[in-house]
């Protein structure tokens, strides 16, 4: 795929991704219900796996033991985040779980930090008590009751997101793998998971297949081709097209879309203090973004360890 000359016809794709990124909290709810999110789970990448499969299809013929079991162990990360995310979403707003998950932003150059000895600026560490206070306002509504569980179960997401970076940074295994070939092992692991799961956890995948009417298939759909396929093979074009910082201030927009469409779509009611938190949430975790990109070493590297950028 050729890039486009024109930079905004370059970033339009990305934003795009964005969107359907943001509205996909908003897709699970419509969807899907406690009873059902294993089985809606297995639906979604059910429709995604062959349709990737086909386009990887070479790439996976040439793929090493070692890189099957390095994305296999990947896929089992990527599930956890899917259970914890989805079942999240419909345990609470849409609103609050675009916002919430946001926070892996904040959470990764924490973790590469700490894991690395280096010093993150003192303006990342306040944009990060910024968006935790901001969390704090968004999920009491502006009160002091504790978080519901919906929105502890897609922080728990956002702090296995951060898993899931640090670990495909560091899987030497797949280092060198084709991208699109790995993807596919990661989801088919992770779609074993859920399939393996789907007896015990309620009703089967081809019952609630069979339940759902044309809205629903839609917004299966919606989740499966757009949030999913489309989502990532703009990813794979865009870092080549345009340069990675510019992909990643593009997608960080995705809270922002979450808000837009719980709010017009979802009708999620947020009293003053609640907006003030999400407000919060967006400046801190845009503020960290800009902030995290040169942590400053608190010791010398060992030798051969390369010296952070």
């Amino acid at each position: 795929m050729r890039a486009p000359s024109s930079p905004l016809l370059r970033d339009l794709p990305v934003l795009l991704v964005a969107v359907v990124w943001g509205s996909s909290f908003l897709a699970v709810q419509r969807v899907a219900e406690p009873g059902t999110v294993v089985a809606m789970l297995v639906l979604r990448f059910g429709l995604v796996l062959p349709v990737l499969g086909l386009a990887a299809w070479r790439s996976l013929r040439r793929l090493r033991p070692a890189e099957w079991l390095g994305g296999a162990g990947l896929g089992l990360v990527l599930g956890a985040i899917f259970l914890l995310e989805t079942f999240g979403a419909v345990h609470t707003s849409a609103t609050n779980a675009g916002l919430i998950i946001s926070l892996t932003i904040v959470f990764t150059p924490l973790a590469e930090s700490a894991l690395t000895r280096t010093r993150l600026p003192r303006s990342f560490l306040a944009a990060a008590g910024l968006a935790v206070v901001g969390i704090a306002l968004l999920t009491g509504d502006g009160g002091l009751r504790a978080p519901a569980s919906g929105d502890l179960l897609v922080l728990g997401a956002a702090v296995v997101r951060t898993v899931n970076v640090l670990a495909t940074a560091r899987a030497r295994s797949i280092r060198r793998s084709d991208t699109l070939a790995v993807t596919w092992v990661q989801l088919a692991a992770a779609t074993l998971v859920f399939a393996t799961a789907a007896p015990f956890a309620g009703p089967l995948p081809w019952t609630v297949a069979a339940g759902y009417g044309p809205a629903q298939w839609g917004w299966l759909l919606h989740l499966a081709l757009l949030c999913t396929l489309f989502a990532f093979f703009v990813q794979m074009w865009a870092v080549r097209a345009t340069s990675p910082s510019r992909v990643s201030l593009l997608l960080g927009t995705e809270p922002l879309w979450a808000a837009v469409f719980g709010i017009t779509l979802a009708g999620n009611h947020l009293g003053p203090l609640a907006l003030l938190g999400g407000a919060l949430v967006l400046a801190g975790t845009e503020w960290g973004r800009r902030t995290a990109s040169a942590p400053r070493p608190r010791t010398a590297p060992a030798e051969g360890e390369p010296v952070p950028a």
